[in-house]
């Protein structure tokens, strides 16, 4: 095609075999489109495009990734919100008929790829590499407990004083090759429970996590906190990527596991919340209401 599509925040270059995403450096730019800054998406990595109406009569034309094409997605792993979705195009009413073209040609390439779709199904068929390119190492970010860096091959973290729990101080600080890892557990720093999580071989089946390990990432030498306004989300998902991506490259299949939230926790677990909900009130980074708020919402799962 060759032809480009500007919209709000995003330019969309169509080329022969891929989409060129460039990202403005815009004030009103998400931080984590910014930090990404462009992206070359293959047709391979794609299952399928659609075209909606969006907010304040706008269009928004969305390229959805297959499974496992994609390690950012993988490691969001559904936690992102639309205006962070990268593939996302917002474009202005006045273009939605060359919207509504490029959607057309994309669909149109998608059904000569090979491998997009699963014979007879509706599901898309899984990537069996990384197709979309994860962002470049070093990587480094600091979270309430630690500082976390990934120099290609191995993840170090670095215990802080003020935030660490007396379990990881025990423990020290930790560097895990990528050859130990079988994935990584994000959760986003915007909500209360945001952490990284590495997922070492040996410690429990895939699916399952290793009931000897600790359950909380305040515990577990393998984690780092975020706390509210630590590790933004534009810091740690590209991290996060980077490291699903060398598991991957070690030969390894990577598992990125999206921590759920809601789960009931016993009376030690709350507790344990509630003193690191109240440290984090105390160094001024939760306001009086915010801390009401959780504490209440901690409580209410006993």
């Amino acid at each position: 095609m060759g032809d480009v599509l500007a919209g709000i925040h995003t330019t969309w270059e169509f080329e022969g075999d891929s989409v060129l995403v460039r990202f403005e450096r815009g004030i009103r730019t998400p931080k984590l489109l910014q930090t990404l800054r462009e992206r070359r998406i293959p047709h391979k990595a794609l299952s399928s495009v659609t075209l909606s109406p969006g907010k304040r009569g706008t269009v928004v034309l969305h390229a959805v990734p297959r499974p496992g094409a994609d390690p950012l997605m993988d490691a969001a792993a559904g936690q992102l919100k639309e205006s962070c979705d990268p593939y996302r195009l917002v474009v202005p009413a006045g273009r939605e008929t060359l919207a509504e073209y490029y959607a057309d040609e994309l669909r149109a390439v998608l059904t000569r790829t090979a491998g997009s779709a699963d014979p007879g199904t509706d599901e898309p068929e899984p990537a069996e590499r990384y197709l979309v390119t994860a962002p470049e190492a070093p990587l480094l970010f600091k979270a309430y407990d630690g500082k976390a860096s990934f120099d290609g091959s191995r993840v170090t973290f670095r215990w802080f004083w003020t935030g660490a729990s007396s379990a990881k101080w025990k423990a020290g600080d930790q560097s895990f090759h990528v050859a130990e890892l079988r994935g990584v557990e994000w959760r986003s720093p915007e909500v209360f429970d945001g952490h990284l999580r590495l997922l070492r071989r040996g410690d429990g089946e895939a699916d399952a996590p290793d009931p000897e390990r600790p359950g909380q990432a305040d515990h577990d030498p393998a984690a780092v906190v975020f706390g509210l306004g630590y590790g933004p989300v534009h810091e740690s998902l590209p991290f996060a990527a980077a490291v699903l991506a060398a598991v991957r490259g070690a030969g390894r299949s990577p598992v990125p596991v999206p921590a759920t939230a809601g789960n009931a926790r016993g009376p030690a677990a709350v507790a344990e919340r509630i003193r690191h909900l109240g440290e984090l009130h105390r160094a001024g980074l939760v306001t009086d209401a915010e801390f009401s708020a959780k504490k209440a919402e901690l409580l209410a799962e006993l």
